[in-house]
């Protein structure tokens, strides 16, 4: 390298590479002058591939998205580089669903320049310096990260990188913050060089011997065990250890507020899906031993909970949410252990100590697996007769079937984002393939754009599908995602299931005040009317192929038609008339 070209920058660009970051999804600023030269040096001495790649985003909630979604389908750390207090500010919920998604993202920000009269390079000589200088720019984010810091020199800025990585690496993984001034990142320092694997995370825990020895034998010794799972499906190879597990004491599965496939949607153990259900799931109150692997909500206790003397275990990466103020599960045993690991100690300690052996334990087995198909089966033909569309009339149901046909077959990725039509993309979509579908497991709307191209970054061979709502649609701020996917070839199809309104407050309104005046009224005020024309949206900033349909006779031949668009290299979004809200 050139001389004094190497600073802070550069060693922060080769800390993040040496970590096995692929790109920088970025929203840069007058901050970032160091970075943006570093990148220029590297190019101009043939080293652009020493640094990871990176993504021009016009808008921050649209960057951690794709950063959220690339490290998903990766199980490898992204970073995303934003501007200063207001760029953080301007990532919104993104970070939010980062940390309940359990995510890993390094987030980098400059910091206003703290000389003002030349001292130092970097310093302040643009108006905002003085704008943008806030107390306590780490606080931001401080409730939504697993670690913050200030990169104060750049003599160590990679050891403070790697130290940022492995926690947001160590389970529960998440994202982590650090900022920097322009005049540290204009430090020059001497090139050198931090090993990497000097800082690995966690390694994955397991289950002490005594707590494999009670939940497997409550398990092989109950009469109606219940398994219940909703983020184990972050690692796909837990979803086969889970199967074995459930297989081999017939024990059925039901997924609760799900973001990821955490078993086949088309297995005959599969007990259906819970989202935010308003009647008794009656598997639950069945059950009489319940290990719940993975779950942040694994029922509502309000309208849907388990019998009172139901023998109930945790297993978790996070057992207590200790960031949660509010928090129980009314458990025997909490655990906190790697599930795949933990579901191999249980299915281990079945077999190497003959539970099953005993008379009336393989009998009990043996019943529950012909009732657990036979009611499955009812369940699925239900389901089937619910997908008829009405005369005229595209339901959430049916339109989710059609998008499951149409996927028949297909190596799909798909993103859901559906929101009050989540138990209905579950329930009909019936996703089977570990990995092949993921939600944000967050709470904040506007995900899916911006998460489907990072999808799309990291399967380039796979079909991105994201299943997403009007108001999720407009919140993922669809002209700068759609603009995302043309620039950098992401092409993904974005079916909206599009009611022209925000079906969730009406929901949550009527749920507390059934009778009241809003009821009353109709009014929630949650109307889109007049419509926006959404898939013009993505035409005009991407160049997507777009289509609105309302026919339910025109539906299927629509989606084949934005499919093949899709496979040709283009983005499509077609928007689905739905009841209205």
């Amino acid at each position: 390298m050139g001389a004094g070209s190497y600073t802070t920058s550069t060693a922060l660009l080769e800390a993040l590479a040496e970590a096995g970051v692929s790109y920088i999804f970025a929203n840069l600023g007058s901050d970032h002058p160091a970075l943006i030269e570093a990148f220029a040096v590297a190019r101009a001495e043939g080293r652009e591939d020493e640094f990871p790649r990176l993504i021009v985003c016009p808008h921050e909630m649209v960057a951690l998205s794709a950063a959220h979604a690339y490290a998903t389908v990766t199980h490898q750390p992204q970073a995303v580089f934003v501007h200063v207090d207001a760029g953080t500010q301007n990532l919104g919920g993104a970070v939010s669903n980062a940390l309940r998604g359990r995510v890993p993202v390094l987030i980098f920000a400059g910091a206003a320049p703290f000389t003002a009269d030349g001292e130092l390079p970097g310093g302040r000589n643009e108006f905002i310096h003085w704008i943008q200088d806030v107390r306590d720019q780490r606080g931001i984010l401080r409730g939504y990260v697993k670690y913050d810091n200030e990169i104060r020199t750049g003599r160590n800025v990679k050891q403070i990188v790697h130290r940022a990585l492995q926690l947001a690496r160590s389970e529960p993984s998440g994202p982590v913050y650090l900022v920097g001034p322009r005049e540290v990142m204009e430090e020059p320092v001497e090139p050198y060089a931090v090993d990497h694997a000097q800082y690995p995370p966690v390694d994955p825990a397991a289950l002490t011997a005594e707590a494999a020895r009670d939940i497997a034998t409550a398990l092989a010794g109950a009469e109606h065990p219940l398994i219940i799972a909703s983020y184990l499906g972050r690692n796909p190879d837990a979803v086969p250890a889970l199967v074995e597990l459930a297989e081999l004491l017939a024990i059925p599965v039901l997924e609760s507020a799900a973001p990821h496939v955490n078993f086949p949607g088309d297995h005959p153990l599969h007990a259906g899906y819970q989202f935010t259900a308003s009647g008794q799931n009656e598997a639950l109150a069945a059950a009489d031993v319940i290990l719940v692997l993975d779950s942040d909500v694994p029922w509502i206790p309000d309208s849907n909970r388990p019998a009172a003397d139901a023998a109930i275990y945790v297993v978790d990466i996070d057992p207590v949410k200790a960031d949660r103020t509010l928090w129980h599960v009314p458990a025997r045993r909490i655990a906190a252990a790697d599930t795949k690991v933990a579901v191999t100690q249980l299915a281990d300690f079945v077999r190497e100590n003959a539970l099953l052996d005993a008379g009336p334990v393989k009998s009990a087995v043996e019943r529950r697996r012909a009732g657990l198909t036979a009611a499955g089966q009812a369940r699925r033909a239900v389901l089937d007769e619910l997908e008829q569309p009405a005369p005229g009339v595209i339901t959430p149901r049916y339109l989710t079937a059609c998008v499951r046909e149409l996927l028949a077959g297909a190596d799909a990725l798909v993103l859901t984002e559906a929101i009050t039509n989540y138990q209905v993309v579950a329930d009909h979509l019936r996703a089977s393939r570990p990995g092949s579908l993921i939600g944000s497991g967050g709470s904040s709307l506007g995900w899916g754009g911006g998460g489907a191209v990072g999808a799309k970054l990291a399967a380039p061979d796979r079909v991105v599908v994201c299943l997403t709502g009007d108001g999720s649609y407009l919140f993922g701020v669809p002209s700068s995602a759609q603009w995302l996917a043309r620039r950098y070839g992401a092409p993904a199809l974005t079916v909206i299931f599009d009611n022209r309104g925000y079906a969730a407050p009406k929901s949550s309104t009527l749920k507390v005040h059934p009778d009241g005046a809003a009821a009353k009224a109709d009014e929630f005020h949650a109307s889109f009317e007049p419509e926006a024309d959404l898939p013009g949206i993505a035409a005009a900033a991407g160049g997507a192929y777009g289509v609105t349909v309302s026919d339910p006779d025109e539906l299927p031949q629509v989606l084949r038609d934005a499919l093949a668009v899709v496979q040709g290299g283009r983005s499509a979004v077609v928007s689905v008339h739905l009841p209205p809200v």
